[in-house]
C-alpha cells in the first residue's frame, strides 16, 4: 500500500500549528502528530494581509474532457483540483494519471521543456484563471485558435484566483 506524507504549517498570530498527516492508498487521511503552541489571543480565522485565509489556500477546480466521445455520445470526464499558481497543467494531469498525450506524443514528447508541440490541450472555460500564452506556446500555436494552449506552458491560477477551468484533452484530431 502507497502513502505520502505531507507537512501542513500556519501561523495565526503568535500561534503556529504544525500538522503532519499521512494519506494511504485507500484515500484516508490519518493524523501522525500534532503540535501546537497558542496564545490567549489567537484568532480562529486569521487571513494574510491580501485577505486570503491562511488555513484554505485559493483553488482551481479542473474538468478535463476526453478527445472523443464515446459510444453513447458523451465525451468522459476527469476531475482533478490544484492551489492556485503552484502548477503546470502538464504536472496537474501527470499525478492524476489523466491522459494527456496521443500516440505519438506518449513516444515523442519532450518532458515539458516545450520543444515539441504534442501536450496540446483546449480550454473551453476558464481562460481568464490562466497565465498568458508564452513565447513558446506563440510559436507553436501561431495558427491555431486562442483557446488552444501547451499543456507544459500553462500554470494553472496565480495564487489568488480560483475558479473552475474546463479541458479538451487532445485536441489535434479537431485539424
Amino acid at each position: 500500500m502507497a502513502s505520502l506524507g505531507f507537512n501542513l504549517g500556519f501561523t495565526f498570530s503568535s500561534a503556529q500549528i504544525q500538522q503532519h498527516r499521512k494519506v494511504s492508498g485507500g484515500g484516508r487521511v490519518r493524523v501522525i502528530s500534532c503540535n501546537s503552541s497558542s496564545s490567549s489571543s489567537s484568532s480562529s480565522q486569521a487571513s494574510s494581509p491580501q485577505g486570503i485565509s491562511a488555513a484554505t489556500p485559493p483553488e482551481i477546480e479542473l474538468e478535463f474532457f476526453g478527445p472523443k466521445p464515446g459510444s453513447d455520445g458523451s465525451y468522459p470526464v476527469d476531475k482533478a483540483k490544484a492551489v492556485s499558481g503552484e502548477k503546470l497543467l502538464r504536472s496537474i494531469m501527470q499525478d492524476t494519471k489523466i491522459e494527456l498525450y496521443a500516440a505519438y506524443g506518449k513516444v515523442m514528447n519532450c518532458g515539458g521543456g516545450g520543444s515539441c508541440g504534442t501536450c496540446i490541450v483546449e480550454i473551453l472555460d476558464g481562460r481568464d484563471l490562466l497565465n498568458e500564452r508564452t513565447d513558446t506556446e506563440n510559436r507553436y500555436l501561431k495558427k491555431k485558435p486562442e483557446s488552444w494552449r501547451l499543456a507544459c506552458q500553462t500554470i494553472v491560477g496565480n495564487k489568488e484566483n480560483s475558479g473552475k477551468v474546463v479541458v479538451q484533452r487532445i485536441p489535434q484530431w479537431k485539424k
